[in-house]
């Protein structure tokens, strides 16, 4: 087995860390992180008269923009599912109840 092969849990083939598996860009809080570092490396390279890499910078703060809407969108979902799951089980709680109660007064 060759050192690349054992080593492909923690690195692309080119050497780099691959974000994607450890998680980071999933997590919305390293993903804001991400952002806000771009958008302040952006307006110091403008304010450093770089406006190529002001706009690099700006398009990878976009990039990350993105993910970010994209997790909150999802967790905004995931927690309207929720509601919704546990909405019915609690009305019908509410309703097995008053039929308990109701079964037992006719008794």
């Amino acid at each position: 087995m060759s050192s690349t092969s054992s080593n492909s849990n923690s690195f692309n083939n080119n050497g780099n860390l691959n974000f994607n598996r450890n998680g980071s860009m999933n997590n919305i809080h390293n993903v804001e992180k991400a952002m806000q570092k771009y958008q302040q490396l952006a307006k110091d390279a403008q304010s450093n008269g770089d406006p190529v890499l002001a706009q690099n910078y700006l398009q990878h703060a976009d990039h990350y923009l993105r993910r970010y809407n994209e997790l909150n969108e999802r967790k905004e979902n995931s927690l309207e599912k929720t509601k919704i799951e546990e909405r019915p089980l609690s009305q019908e709680n509410t309703s097995d109840l008053n039929n308990e109660e109701l079964s037992k007064n006719t008794n």
